[in-house]
């Protein structure tokens, strides 16, 4: 019994954790560039968008559709980065402990 109990303490801490790293996820921010840094956009460690930064030298209406692509792949790049650093925490929470597959943590 004294297996079941330590599983049960684990899950706690692991549920006190996780809601300790979502709310440190929506303070964390991360930062995606495109064009050699001439886009940027930082996210929160939820996803959400926080700002976009575009070097005055890319605002050139005639290539309206090349400064879309650029806002997409510095979005998409800062997206990524979420992720990763998401996971990364979840494993350091987890300590080993194994999810099944397609279970994503915190959200």
């Amino acid at each position: 019994m004294k297996n079941l109990s330590e599983m049960m303490q684990k899950a706690q801490d692991v549920q006190r954790l996780l809601g300790e790293m979502q709310a440190a996820l929506s303070q964390a921010e991360l930062q995606g560039q495109s064009g050699g840094g001439m886009v940027q956009v930082t996210l929160s460690g939820r996803g959400e968008a926080r700002k976009i930064q575009i070097d005055p030298k890319v605002i050139n209406p005639s290539e309206a559709a090349m400064l879309e692509d650029l806002i997409i792949a510095a979005y998409n790049d800062a997206r990524a980065k979420v992720e990763a650093h998401v996971e990364s925490k979840t494993q350091e929470i987890m300590g080993g402990m194994m999810l099944p597959p397609g279970i994503k943590l915190p959200f």
